[in-house]
């Protein structure tokens, strides 16, 4: 059976939004699978550990005593002045001190064969559902190819993550009630909202779905009466989580969630502020994190990153941009950016011209000679950028997936992955076997 009826069949599939309408495609799988030897991924695990470790100490410092930012270890002003800095969060601290419970961070491999961290994803981080499909799919379509490797699973995830979640109930229950509340159908993840539901066995709930009672307990409506909400798994953006606290006219949260949250009457992941590290301008800073909280050097190293609001990094940019990527800091999706290399010269005085205006609002950095991997091109095998996104799970203890999301630049010579502008994706074998 060919990986294109299987996805069919399978119903697995992203939502995009074009001239105003919500398209929902099918999922763009590449069956050549793309392998990482174990002893290599351990090293990858261990950084990935490290590093979500040091983001959640950072977190829960920038919202409590702020040392790192009193010693100006890190600008002040880069971090009091983001717009993920959400000053409703100030003297919060979350069960165990962690506020990214899920992190997705994206890897990319230079022509050396050397893995580095793009990016964090601490907000809501999205892509687990697929990196589970697209090995169920390689199962179904490369049955007797899978069987001849030794391939570590990535089905655990949810069960994983489900125990994660339970961890985080502040009431002591047997069966604490764990949701997943999403922004509702026409979100281009809801596959993923309603997938990793019920494979936890979770509700699937909307933001009127929920309310927040006098005693500011959460609670879920159902057709049997109001049910108390112990932990909520938000793949909402916490702008539009609580119209009391953050949006006023948002429809997709809950009024009086955050006040729920502060009492500690509800765990909510990941949890509101932590979006404060998602931030593309703090990431230059994530090495200087690991040194100061951990006391250690950094495992996985980052891809080398220019500020544009520091004069001589913006004077530096601004005459490189031919040969740079521009992103702008509170972008995600692949929007907004500039591929410097693929650019016209219009395109390039457009940027200068925008970070000219705003440079607090745009990083820079070089276009790495990236690794490819033999994609399926029509009826041939050729070359593709790809990068990987595996997650890291914090609780009680930190757990990482044995693999990722793999994604791939379908068009030739191209850098950007997002499926939302033409990317794919393969599946990620973590093996003992050589290819």
């Amino acid at each position: 059976m060919s990986a294109d009826v299987t996805i069919k069949e399978m119903g697995i599939s992203f939502s995009t939004y074009s001239e105003g309408k919500n398209l929902d495609r099918s999922w763009p799988f590449d069956i050549v699978p793309r392998i990482i030897l174990r002893p290599e991924w351990e090293k990858v695990s261990k950084g990935l550990a490290q590093r979500t470790q040091a983001l959640n100490h950072f977190i829960n410092d920038v919202y409590n005593e702020q040392k790192i930012l009193v010693e100006d270890v890190i600008p002040p002003e880069l971090v009091l002045t983001s717009p993920k800095f959400k000053k409703e969060c100030l003297g919060i601290t979350p069960p165990h001190g962690i506020w990214a419970h899920i992190c997705g961070s994206d890897l990319v491999r230079d022509h050396k064969g050397h893995f580095f961290v793009l990016e964090d994803n601490l907000r809501v981080p999205s892509g687990v559902s697929y990196m589970i499909e697209n090995r169920e799919l390689t199962k179904r379509v490369l049955p007797e190819l899978f069987a001849n490797y030794s391939v570590l699973p990535v089905d655990d995830y949810p069960s994983q993550l489900y125990s994660m979640l339970k961890s985080l109930s502040p009431a002591n229950r047997a069966k604490p009630c764990v949701v997943v509340l999403t922004p509702g159908v026409f979100n281009s993840a809801y596959f993923e909202h309603a997938y990793l539901a019920r494979a936890m066995g979770a509700e699937l709930v909307e933001g009127s779905d929920l309310t927040v009672a006098k005693d500011n307990h959460v609670y879920m409506q159902t057709v049997e009466g109001q049910i108390k909400v112990d932990v909520i798994y938000r793949r909402v953006d916490e702008d539009y989580l609580d119209p009391e606290v953050f949006q006023k006219d948002s429809i997709l949260g809950v009024a009086g969630l955050i006040r729920s949250w502060k009492e500690n009457k509800v765990a909510i992941v990941n949890a509101p502020g932590s979006g404060i590290a998602d931030d593309k301008a703090i990431y230059a800073f994530v090495p200087t994190m690991i040194r100061y909280y951990l006391k250690e050097e950094p495992i996985l190293h980052n891809v080398k990153t220019y500020l544009c609001n520091n004069e001589s990094d913006r004077s530096f940019v601004i005459e490189n941009l031919k040969s740079l990527v521009v992103k702008p800091v509170g972008e995600s999706g692949g929007l907004g950016i500039l591929v410097g290399p693929h650019s016209s010269p219009t395109q390039q005085l457009q940027y200068a011209k925008l970070i000219s205006q705003n440079p607090s609002r745009y990083i820079a950095q070089p276009t790495l000679a990236l690794s490819t991997g033999q994609t399926v091109i029509g009826k041939c095998l050729e070359p593709r950028h790809m990068d990987l996104r595996p997650f890291v799970l914090s609780g009680q203890k930190t757990w990482v997936t044995t693999g990722g999301l793999t994604r791939v630049a379908l068009k030739k010579g191209s850098l950007v992955v997002n499926s939302s502008q033409g990317g794919g994706s393969k599946d990620t074998w973590i093996t003992d076997t050589e290819s």
